[in-house]
């Protein structure tokens, strides 16, 4: 099937997240943004706080899709050099900008310092990325989008983001449960229903024992077309009743 709709990559960056003491869920939300605008999510990096790797990281993903989500390293402290490697990325240069730094006076008042000021450099040629939580501006440099790490800022920039995306077509899920069987029960039923729908996405995904003790698998079945992803579930459920296997549809 021909690969029309934008391509995405992500790439987390901060020693915080490789070293365990921060746990990322920016990635986990920029993916379920990304799918609902069609828009598929091919590839992700985790990079600490090392400008030559940032920078040769930033230039292969930017090269190789649509769009490329940054997340973290843009705040007031020595270690926030996200900025600086994006303008280096680019061959441009970076300073304090005006409108950003307005942005940032009125959020602080006497209270910005040399510190937060930092906050207001922006590379050349960058468009500003609103922060509706604490004001202090993602920015937009080509195909690169340039957001904080704190996860309910990062969410809230989305919002500023989606008129600026072409998206694709919306991709449909559906989930059917199976319960008190493994993944090995119906490992053949699925593999058959992918080699049947080739242009369609089948998952499996274990589950149990929790508080209820059950155990069983939700097999989540994706596409663009709503009608085949809806008619291969049917496909899917028929032949694990066939094998004795029942089946429950999820929301």
């Amino acid at each position: 099937m021909e690969h029309t709709s934008p391509t995405a990559a992500v790439l987390i960056i901060g020693d915080e997240i490789l070293s365990g003491r921060t746990a990322d869920t920016n990635l986990n939300t920029i993916a379920r943004f990304l799918a609902a605008l069609g828009i598929d999510l091919l590839e992700a990096r985790t990079v600490g706080d090392r400008p030559g790797q940032i920078i040769e990281a930033l230039n292969a993903l930017r090269a190789a899709h649509d769009y490329v989500f940054t997340t973290g390293g843009i705040g007031p402290t020595h270690d926030d050099i996200t900025a600086d490697c994006v303008a280096e990325a680019f061959g441009v240069a970076i300073g304090e900008r005006d409108d950003a730094l307005a942005i940032l006076e009125r959020r602080y008042g006497d209270e910005l310092n040399e510190a937060r000021r930092r906050m207001a450099r922006i590379p050349d040629g960058g468009v500003l990325i609103a922060n509706p939580v604490t004001d202090a501006p993602g920015f937009q440099i080509g195909n690169v989008f340039v957001m904080a790490g704190v996860p309910r800022i990062m969410t809230a920039m989305l919002e500023d983001l989606v008129p600026r995306l072409r998206t694709g077509a919306v991709v449909h899920a559906r989930t059917l449960r199976v319960t008190g069987v493994g993944e090995g029960a119906i490992a053949a039923p699925l593999a058959e229903a992918a080699r049947a729908s080739r242009d369609l996405s089948f998952g499996s995904y274990p589950f149990g024992a929790g508080s209820d003790g059950e155990v069983g698998t939700n097999l989540v079945v994706r596409g663009r077309d709503a009608a085949a992803v809806e008619a291969a579930v049917d496909a899917l459920a028929a032949a694990l009743g066939a094998a004795g296997i029942s089946t429950s549809r999820q929301a």
